[in-house]
């Protein structure tokens, strides 16, 4: 069985990689990695790059059972190609929303580029309004963690997401909204729960392959 996945980084496959291995050994991933489309959704929008998401995630379904898409910024752009796609489209992001919602009303949202703050609201919300659940969700944008992150400094990124989660004191959980943020759970020493994506996105992922 073939999984795909839809990157906007090349960070994101050997983190994809070792979950594989650790969680799912012997299944094939095939990795699609498109920069571009995060690129051109922070500079016009995610909606302006429908068509080329659409186009991708094709080109990434032929000879798989399903396409994992790990970008937050195009998720929803992606959920709503899948009936074009052929095969199962999961939006990476969306078993971790489901998750804080479940957690309690208080969300704070950490992000390191502003493009994904509106689809990450918005899915949470669609996904309190799924469980019938009163959540309150603020946001904020780590400064300079995403400069580190694309200049390939992802331990640097992870320091400065790991710091700002440790001054979240008043919610019920954190939510790091980008798979690129995911290893500074690992670096935190705040009690409060801190949510990422790429496992419980690629757990979604093999049930809807299988």
């Amino acid at each position: 069985m073939a999984l795909a996945l839809l990157h906007t980084s090349p960070l994101h496959v050997p983190v994809f990689d070792a979950l594989r291995d650790e969680d799912h050994p012997g299944l094939e991933l095939r990795h699609l990695v498109a920069p571009d489309l995060l690129a051109w959704a922070r500079a016009e929008g995610p909606e302006a790059v429908a068509p080329q998401v659409t186009a991708a995630l094709e080109r990434a379904a032929d000879g798989a059972r399903a396409v994992l898409c790990t970008c937050s910024t195009i998720g929803e752009v992606a959920e709503r190609a899948a009936a074009r796609v052929g095969v199962p489209v999961v939006r990476g992001d969306r078993p971790m929303a489901a998750a804080a919602v479940t957690a309690g009303p208080r969300v704070a949202v950490l992000a390191t580029v502003e493009s994904t703050l509106a689809p990450t609201l918005a899915l949470i919300e669609d996904e309190a309004r799924r469980a019938n659940r009163p959540v309150r969700a603020r946001v904020q944008v780590v400064a300079d963690a995403w400069s580190r992150f694309e200049a390939g400094d992802v331990e640097d990124c992870a320091r400065l997401v790991a710091a700002a989660a440790d001054t979240v004191t008043d919610a019920d959980v954190i939510v790091l909204a980008q798979a690129s943020m995911a290893s500074a759970q690992r670096l935190t020493s705040t009690s409060v729960p801190i949510l990422s994506s790429p496992r419980p996105g690629l757990a979604a992922a093999v049930r809807a392959a299988e």
